[in-house]
């Protein structure tokens, strides 16, 4: 039997600020980026939701090392398959000590792993937790996801970092605050969201029947709960899309032009019953209308990318879109679900590294954390995750690109329904995001181009 006093302490998160003075502030951070470090070391926990390119990286590893000189402890950081060698990497150009590990063993200082591998490891060996893309959080199964809080829980600092946590998604706001040790996800929805009264879902929550991550769509604000909710999420979370969000110039964040094309493909056979193509009208019709359209599509892809002698990235969803891809473009390596942990990130990594020129995979499998700005050439079919979209794209469309990115988007007829609601989704995205920053940002920017020349003045009668 568990002594309850102990038990009541395995539930219990630290709820003391830990945040102390920033030691090292290195030169190679942009202004943004050490205003991004200042808060967060002074947190001691908080999350940066910064988008792609902006350096999440430099800020995660500088973040560390000022946990490691300020406590002469270990920090461990989680990333996704393939991103911690990347991260090594990006250390070792920084000039920062780390080293990676992938069954268990804490190194001093600054040790990198991969999320798949967190359940070999102690969290009594760390003083600190860093979560790279830690949106990731929300797409692990409730296991997984409570592993990571769990491992967190005793932890005095802790940083949480991801370039897409959905602005609607208030189920990924609430695990991200419970990790870090302030509101749960269920008390965040009770105390700012109401249930939709005429929701199946929301009614079988209040029941008890299904937890809140199944009823996530089903919420909305209370009255005037909205700006309170914003503020209690700047307490703990800074959201940045560019450095001028922050004040900051923008300077060579500003990216080249991105485009997009839409390839619509004429299915071969009709589906039955009918004389000429229908839009799929549900998911069950999307699916079986991407099935028997799978060759077409396929080899419209394939056209795009091959012959280009171009970099390119294709994406899939089926397993056998990716073996059929694979074979119609000579030079294409698919990274599929099959293939070992191992071998998906030797494959992911001669890809970032140039040494192969089509990379074919699953928005699952590689869509986050890679960089791979050599690359300008995206191909893709439709889906309904917008942030899937969104992250596959920017594996290319990030700082230190180059040259204009085309996007190339395959679907048939029967798919416009689902080109139609990823658009839809995106421009939704734009606007909530937006929504975000300037929520939790408007009263901590500053105009930086006010120069102040006067000097203070004390009354006399002081």
């Amino acid at each position: 039997m568990i002594p309850y006093r102990a038990f009541l302490e395995s539930k219990g998160q630290l709820d003391a600020m830990a945040g102390f003075e920033p030691r090292f502030l290195p030169d190679f951070l942009f202004d943004f980026q050490r205003a991004l470090v200042e808060w967060s070391v002074h947190m001691g926990r908080g999350a940066i939701f910064a988008d792609c390119g902006l350096g999440k990286t430099p800020i995660e590893l500088v973040w560390a090392q000022n946990v490691v000189e300020h406590t002469n402890a270990n920090v461990l950081l989680a990333a996704p398959l393939a991103v911690s060698q990347q991260i090594v990497r990006e250390a070792e150009k920084f000039g920062i000590e780390v080293k990676r590990s992938s069954d268990g063993t804490a190194y001093r200082g600054i040790t990198v792993t991969n999320y798949e591998r967190l359940h070999l490891f102690n969290a009594a060996d760390f003083e600190a937790f860093v979560g790279d893309e830690s949106s990731i959080l929300k797409s692990f199964d409730g296991v997984r996801r409570n592993q990571v809080t769990q491992f967190m829980r005793a932890l005095p600092f802790r940083l949480l970092s991801t370039a897409t946590a959905a602005p609607n998604d208030y189920i990924e706001l609430g695990t991200s605050s419970e990790a870090l040790g302030s509101l749960g996800h269920v008390d965040m929805l009770t105390r700012f969201f109401r249930a939709d009264s005429n929701s199946i879902k929301a009614s079988s929550f209040r029941r008890g029947e299904i937890g809140p991550d199944r009823a996530e769509a089903k919420w909305r604000f209370k009255g005037h709960a909205e700006t309170a909710f914003w503020r209690w999420v700047c307490s703990w979370a800074r959201a940045v899309r560019r450095p001028s969000d922050l004040g900051f110039e923008d300077g060579a964040f500003i990216l080249p032009p991105l485009t997009e094309h839409e390839h619509i493909v004429e299915a071969r056979t009709r589906a039955p019953g009918t004389l000429f193509a229908l839009p799929a009208a549900d998911l069950r019709a999307q699916r079986e209308e991407r099935r028997r359209t799978l060759a077409e599509r396929c080899e419209r892809l394939a056209s795009l990318v091959d012959g280009t002698g171009e970099p390119a990235m294709v994406w899939c969803h089926l397993n056998p879109e990716g073996d059929l891809l694979e074979r119609l473009i000579p030079d294409a390596v698919q990274v599929s679900g099959r293939d070992s942990d191992d071998e998906k990130e030797e494959k992911l990594l001669a890809f970032a590294d140039g040494k192969v020129r089509v990379l074919v995979t699953k928005p699952k499998i590689g869509a986050w954390g890679l960089n791979c700005q050599h690359c300008a050439h995206v191909a893709t079919f439709p889906s309904h995750s917008f942030e899937q979209f969104y992250q596959l794209v920017r594996r290319c469309y990030r700082f230190g690109q180059k040259h204009p990115v085309k996007v190339d988007i395959v679907a048939s007829e029967g798919e416009r329904g689902v080109l139609a609601n990823m658009q839809r989704k995106a421009r939704a995205a734009e606007k909530m995001f937006a929504a975000l920053v300037e929520h939790m940002n408007d009263s901590l920017r500053v105009d930086r181009s006010v120069k102040f020349s006067d000097k203070e003045k004390v009354p006399a009668w002081l």
